[in-house]
């Protein structure tokens, strides 16, 4: 086993955590949907919420698969993932904990918890992009990576971000979400068109028409 491998079986358990969080509450909501007012703030949050749990997982591959084994690093992974997993089980609500009775607006709750959802994001990214610096002010290789663009789509995604954790005006609040929703799913397009165009995928072997 390499070191990343044993660093990741740490690291990608709990991010696996987060996904778990994400959609056992979206399924918690569906089986209680009797009592559940449906907004649309909460899902779109879980999207967002989402992406960045993916983006995660790809910055794992890019930062630690060269990193030797070092137990500063599990403490480093325990830190991100474990202040993601805070934003993921927090982003729909604990039916039971809201009590038996009574119904549930996920708009509501979008409000008065999406401080602690933005801010854990913000503080899992910061730590991420100040880890980042320091690699690439010690290594050639890391610095080769600092781009206009990587700069630039990092302050479009803190900037976003920390507009919708802390401005007291709604409408300022569901445009930063959308913008920076809108940024993650362009990400991942160009992920995606990137994917297409290398035509690096083969078929497993012993696959017959």
């Amino acid at each position: 086993m390499s070191a990343f491998e044993f660093f990741f079986s740490f690291y990608g358990l709990l991010l696996g955590l987060c996904v778990a969080e994400l959609v056992g509450g979206f399924a918690r909501v569906l089986h209680e949907k009797e009592r559940v007012r449906f907004g649309w703030l909460t899902p779109v949050l879980a999207a967002f919420v989402a992406l960045d749990v993916v983006t995660f997982w790809n910055q794992a591959w890019v930062i630690f698969r060269g990193a030797p084994f070092n137990s500063a690093l599990l403490i480093v992974g325990l830190i991100i993932a474990s202040t993601f997993y805070v934003a993921a089980s927090v982003t729909f609500p604990r039916l039971t904990a809201e009590g038996q009775h009574g119904r549930i607006d996920l708009d509501q709750h979008f409000w008065k918890h999406r401080r602690l959802v933005f801010g854990c994001i913000m503080t899992a990214n910061l730590c991420v992009g100040l880890l980042f610096l320091g690699l690439m002010s010690v290594n050639t290789g890391f610095a080769a990576l600092s781009t206009v663009r990587l700069w630039v789509g990092f302050g479009i995604f803190f900037s976003t971000t920390a507009v919708a954790a802390f401005a007291p005006w709604r409408p300022v609040v569901i445009a930063a979400l959308l913008i920076v929703l809108a940024y993650s799913l362009w990400s991942a397009s160009q992920a995606a068109i990137h994917l297409m165009a290398s035509g690096a995928w083969s078929p497993a072997l012993g696959v017959t028409g």
